[in-house]
């Protein structure tokens, strides 16, 4: 994972713009400018909790002086009743940064929720489950670390913290051995030092893989978990292996125990429902 503090400052101030505008001007019209009040984050359906600092980020931006006060830490299991965090400072700026924490926290939460049921599934299986890119744009650090504190692992951020050779990659180069090299020399030219993939997508293309080496890991995709178990056997640790390709629920525990080291899963992040969460004020 990248360093991403600045990155997700960056993203808050830019959502803060987008929201506010020249003012909300709804709450600056009821509420007088210095009252002062208290809120708190409610929750509404049993979940993951996460987004906690994200949460605490975007009321300090739209005003310094807004004590935040953590109840509940990220990670946690919350049910229907619990309350996460209060807030208390100037009514209008807690007002103006609410929605902004919720949709956060909601999302986040989601997809927190979401891992930690993938990761339960496995039972105490040494696989480890990753995140992939089907994120949503522009949100991606906030959503690979709800992965992350749903209990998941991220696999690469984005395009260039890692060489991952797709079949597409395969089919365009014209076949395995010409996609391993052309990277290798790529690399080699580039002085670059990063961490080569390779998908393959039957046997065959397995043999010609191990016959070629040169990378680390080896992404089987759409393998059935017979046959994942197979490919597992017939690598037998030679490289790092990761299984891919609509695992489900359902599924996964089969995956898993065919001994395979890494499982991803893109439905982590973008087939998820937010957890529902509300704001509400507390009354004197």
């Amino acid at each position: 994972m990248i360093d991403n503090e600045d990155i997700i400052e960056s993203h808050i101030v830019a959502a803060i713009k987008e929201d506010l505008g020249n003012g909300d001007h709804t709450s600056l019209a009821i509420i007088p400018a210095e009252a002062k009040g208290m809120m708190q984050l409610l929750v509404k359906e049993a979940g993951t909790i996460a987004g906690l600092d994200v949460a605490k980020k975007v009321f300090k931006l739209v005003d310094p002086e807004t004590d935040f006060e953590q109840l509940i830490p990220d990670g946690a299991a919350v049910k229907t009743g619990d309350i996460v965090f209060r807030v208390k400072g100037k009514v209008v700026s807690m007002l103006s940064a609410e929605r902004l924490a919720l949709n956060y926290m909601q999302r986040m939460s989601g997809i927190a929720t979401k891992t930690a049921a993938y990761k339960k599934l496995l039972k105490g299986l040494p696989c480890i489950l990753l995140d992939t890119r089907k994120t949503t744009p522009g949100m991606r650090i906030f959503e690979k670390t709800a992965v992350a504190i749903g209990g998941g692992a991220n696999h690469r951020f984005g395009l260039f913290d890692m060489i991952l050779i797709k079949n597409n990659h395969v089919d365009f180069a014209g076949g395995i051995t010409q996609a391993v090299e052309a990277t290798q020399k790529y690399l080699r030219e580039k002085k670059l030092r990063l961490p080569i993939e390779l998908e393959v997508r039957s046997f065959l293309e397995l043999e010609e893989a191990m016959r070629i080496g040169g990378f680390q890991r080896i992404m089987l995709d759409n393998f059935t978990p017979v046959n994942l178990k197979k490919a597992v056997e017939r690598i037998d640790g030679r490289f790092e292996t990761e299984a891919s390709g609509g695992i489900t629920e359902a599924t996964i525990y089969d995956y898993a125990a065919t001994g395979v080291d890494f499982i991803s899963v893109g439905a982590l992040t973008h087939h998820i429902k937010s957890l529902d969460l509300s704001l509400r004020a507390i009354k004197a």
